[in-house]
């Protein structure tokens, strides 16, 4: 990470979107199975003895899956063009689309079974499709500022994770450049370009999306300054293949985790340890895992931590990935591991 390719700034994560992506399988299997909910619940309460049930079942969960499976593709298509309106009017307009799909569902079912008593079924339609999407439409806007809540707690999360870089690496670091200076003057120019590089991502808008290939290339620089300070007792391995470096996420997802696996896993050994960064993408997600060994014999205890850093990189990526994106930690062969995952193509802004 040189001086020349550091960026002032990038793209910021724009506000939390009311409408889901409806597109996205999750979504699509949670409307389904509410769908059959309802099915089920308009069936047992319309039904007089059980062995109607399979029947009046069958038909109605057709008429209600057709009416929630046409909705969600109706949303997922409008989604796009009315996302810059306001609330009340998204609602509006998602209502009156949803109630007017049922009409037309309805109107559809009766000229295909050949309903005698019309009126009374469009009318029990219509006023139970009326009901279900004004739940739908409060139930979204419930979601939609505990979005806004989560985006702010994980914002405030991430200024403090910036404002508390540990000490004792800054420290370390400037010992590192000063002796650098008398020894090799060319290299401590690059470890305080590549310093000044993290400093500028760490101080930067909590806000502000990165890319892939910034966050690799920062995470170089930061291993490049640990790597000088630790010398023979780090080293480092990277297998990365293939891999979108224009993928967009939040800035600072792996540095910090580098900076665990060297505080708990190779600060307190007395043995040369390692670290392997390993990245795959396959069906359209990318796979990042970071490896590290752990502190043997009489340094095994671990350090102390809270945790902060792992729940703030969790909540972000979750936040701004809709719960596509994921983060697991788990120890693998004596060794700790942590894996990020997340989708790529994203067009959920």
């Amino acid at each position: 990470m040189t001086q020349k390719g550091a960026k002032q700034g990038g793209p910021e994560r724009g506000q939390a979107a009311y409408l889901p992506n409806f597109c996205s399988i999750r979504m699509v299997f949670g409307v389904v199975i509410s769908a059959e909910l309802l099915a089920v619940i308009l069936t047992l309460a319309s039904i007089h003895t059980f062995q109607e049930f399979a029947g009046e079942l069958s038909l109605r969960s057709l008429f209600i899956q057709w009416i929630a499976l046409g909705g969600s593709a109706l949303i997922c298509l409008l989604r796009p063009w009315i996302s810059h309106l306001r609330i009340w009017q998204v609602g509006v307009i998602i209502w009156c689309s949803l109630v007017g799909l049922t009409l037309l569902v309805s109107l559809l079912a009766i000229w295909i079974l050949g309903l005698s008593d019309t009126g009374p079924f469009l009318i029990k339609s219509l006023v139970i499709s009326a009901v279900v999407c004004a739940v739908l439409m409060h139930y979204l806007s419930v979601q939609y500022r505990w979005r806004l809540q989560v985006e702010a707690e994980s914002k405030a999360h991430l200024q403090a994770l910036q404002s508390r870089i540990r000490p004792h690496f800054l420290f370390n670091s400037m010992n590192t450049i000063a002796n650098l200076t008398r020894t090799d003057p060319a290299l401590a120019e690059e470890v305080v370009y590549d310093l000044s590089d993290l400093f500028r991502a760490s101080l930067s808008d909590a806000q502000r999306m990165s890319s892939l290939g910034e966050e690799i290339e920062m995470c170089r620089g930061y291993l490049r300054i640990e790597g000088q300070r630790l010398g023979d007792r780090l080293q480092v391995k990277w297998d990365l293949e293939a891999l979108p470096l224009d993928a967009e996420l939040p800035a600072l997802i792996l540095q910090p985790l580098l900076e665990n696996a060297i505080y708990h896993g190779i600060e307190p050994s007395t043995e040369p340890g390692h670290i392997q960064i390993t990245g795959r993408y396959r069906r359209k997600r990318v796979n990042i895992s970071i490896r590290n060994s752990l502190p043997v014999g009489a340094n095994k205890a671990r350090r102390p931590g809270n945790r902060m850093a792992l729940q703030n990189i969790r909540e972000r990526l979750q936040g701004f990935f809709d719960e596509e994106a994921s983060l697991s930690v788990s120890e693998v062969d004596g060794e700790h591991q942590v894996r990020v995952a997340f989708p790529h193509p994203w067009t959920e802004q």
